[in-house]
C-alpha cells in the first residue's frame, strides 16, 4: 500500500495518531523526556493485521503534531522475546529511560527490560539476562503480561496482568531494588470471573495524592474499567468498578505524568470494520486523542481533552449550523438555556438516509451517540452508545 493511497483514504482519520501503515494496537512506554512526548505502541510493521508484535515510536512537542521514528523494539530470535514484543511501560531509572515489557515465545509470556542509548529514545539495548522474572506466579495462571511500574520508599514496584483460570483476573505484585531482580509479593488486587472477567490485561496503577486508581482491560469484557480504592501493605482494595469509555472501541489505555504534572492517557481504538476491509485498506487501529485524567471533587475519575488540541483550530465559522459543510470540523453550539436536552445531526445526507445523532440530556448529564443510521454499509457497527458527561466549558473557550 503506497503512502499516496493511504493519504487519499476517506476513512483514515485526520488528526488521531496512526502509524505510517499496517497494524497498530496498545499504547506502550509513554514518557515525557527532555521536553518531548514519546508515544510507543504495539505495531505489526509488515501487514495490516495482528502478528509479529514490535514497538512503534512517535514523538511530539505539542501532543498534536507527531513525527514517526524508527521501530524501537523488535523480536530477537532465540531470546525471551523471540516471537513478539508485547505491551509494557517506561520509567526513568536514575535518569535512564527504561522499558519493562513482555517477551513472548509460544505460550511463554515473561517480563523483559530494555534501556535507552540516546536522548532521542530511538536506540534501545535489551538486558542480556532477560527475562527479569523467570516464571509466572504458581497456579493455573491464564496470561502473564503487560506492566505498570511505580516507585515507593522501599524501591520499585511492578504489577503484571494475570488471571487464574476459572476464578478471575488479578494483578501480580512484585518489588525490586534495581528493576532487574524481582520478588513476588502476591496479588495486588483480585477479582471474580463473573464480575470483572477471567484475565486482566494492561493494568495501570496510578496514585493521585492519597488515593489510588486501578485501570484494567478485562477479558472477555472488551472494554477498560477502573476503580478507586485504598492501597496499603502491598494490597489494593477496590470499591465500585466503572467503565472508562463507553464508545465500544476503547481498550488497553496507558497514561503518564508530564512536566506540567498532568496525567495524560491514550487508548487503542480498535477496528469495528470487517477484517477484509482493513486488510484491503492497508491499515488498522487508531490511537485515541490524549486525555487529561484527574480526580473530581466528588471522588470520581474525570477525563478531558488536552487543551493543546485547540492548535488544530483554523478558520472560525459562525451562523446557522445547518449550513456548515466539511469532513473535519469542531463544533461549538449554543442551545437555549431552557432546553432540558439538545440534539445534533451530523454527517447528514441530503435525503436523511445517513446521519449520526448526538444527544445531550442536561438534566441527567447523559451523552448519547445514535449510530443506527450512520452508514448504509450493513457490515458497519450501528448502535446506540451512552455515557455520563458533565460538560467542561473551559475547554471550548480555550
Amino acid at each position: 500500500m503506497t503512502t499516496a493511497t493511504l493519504a487519499s483514504d476517506p476513512y483514515r482519520p485526520r488528526y488521531h495518531f496512526l502509524p505510517p501503515g499496517n497494524w497498530m494496537n496498545d499504547p506502550n512506554g509513554l514518557i515525557h523526556w527532555k521536553g518531548r512526548y514519546h508515544l510507543f505502541y504495539q505495531h505489526n510493521p509488515l501487514t495490516p493485521y495482528w502478528g509479529s508484535m514490535h514497538w512503534g515510536h512517535a514523538v511530539s512537542d505539542d501532543l498534536v503534531h507527531w513525527q514517526h521514528r524508527p521501530i524501537a523494539l523488535a523480536p530477537t530470535p532465540g531470546m525471551a522475546d523471540g516471537e513478539h514484543v508485547y505491551s509494557g511501560c517506561a520509567v526513568s531509572d536514575n535518569g535512564t529511560p527504561t522499558f519493562l515489557y513482555t517477551g513472548v515465545v509460544g505460550q511463554s509470556q515473561l517480563p523483559c527490560l530494555a534501556t535507552a542509548l540516546d536522548d532521542s529514545l530511538d536506540l534501545w539495548e535489551k538486558y542480556p539476562n532477560n527475562p527479569v522474572v523467570p516464571t509466572p506466579p504458581e497456579g493455573d495462571v491464564l496470561g502473564f503480561r503487560d506492566h505498570t511500574v511505580w516507585h515507593e520508599l522501599d524501591g520499585w514496584h511492578m504489577g503484571v496482568g494475570c488471571g487464574f483460570r476459572g476464578v478471575g483476573g488479578f494483578v501480580a505484585h512484585f518489588r525490586s531494588d534495581d528493576l532487574r531482580h524481582w520478588e513476588y509479593l502476591g496479588p495486588l488486587c483480585s477479582g471474580k470471573i463473573g464480575e470483572t472477567g477471567e484475565m486482566w490485561e494492561c493494568p495501570e496503577f496510578i496514585r493521585f495524592g492519597d488515593k489510588h486508581v486501578l485501570i484494567i482491560s478485562p477479558i472477555p469484557f472488551g472494554k477498560a474499567i477502573y476503580t478507586i480504592g485504598k492501597y496499603a501493605n502491598g494490597s489494593f482494595i477496590p470499591t465500585e468498578w466503572h467503565t472508562l469509555d463507553n464508545g465500544g472501541a476503547f481498550y488497553a489505555p496507558q497514561s503518564m505524568w508530564d512536566a506540567q504534572n498532568r496525567r495524560l492517557m491514550w487508548g487503542w481504538l480498535w477496528e469495528t470494520r470487517p477484517e477484509a476491509q482493513f486488510r484491503a485498506a492497508g491499515w488498522a487501529g487508531v490511537m485515541s486523542l490524549p486525555r487529561v485524567l484527574s480526580l473530581g471533587a466528588n471522588g470520581g475519575l474525570n477525563q478531558s481533552p488536552v487543551p493543546e488540541m485547540g492548535l488544530l483550530r483554523q478558520t472560525r465559522l459562525s451562523g446557522q449550523i445547518s449550513k456548515l459543510r466539511g469532513d473535519c470540523l469542531e463544533l461549538k453550539v449554543d442551545f437555549d438555556s431552557n432546553d432540558s436536552s439538545c440534539c445534533l445531526k451530523v454527517r447528514l445526507s441530503p435525503d436523511g438516509s445517513e446521519q449520526t445523532l448526538i444527544n445531550y440530556d442536561r438534566s441527567k448529564n447523559i451523552l448519547t451517540i445514535d449510530r443506527r443510521l450512520s452508514s448504509l454499509d450493513d457490515s458497519v457497527v450501528r448502535d446506540i452508545r451512552s455515557s455520563p458527561l458533565v460538560v467542561c466549558q473551559a475547554y471550548f473557550d480555550g
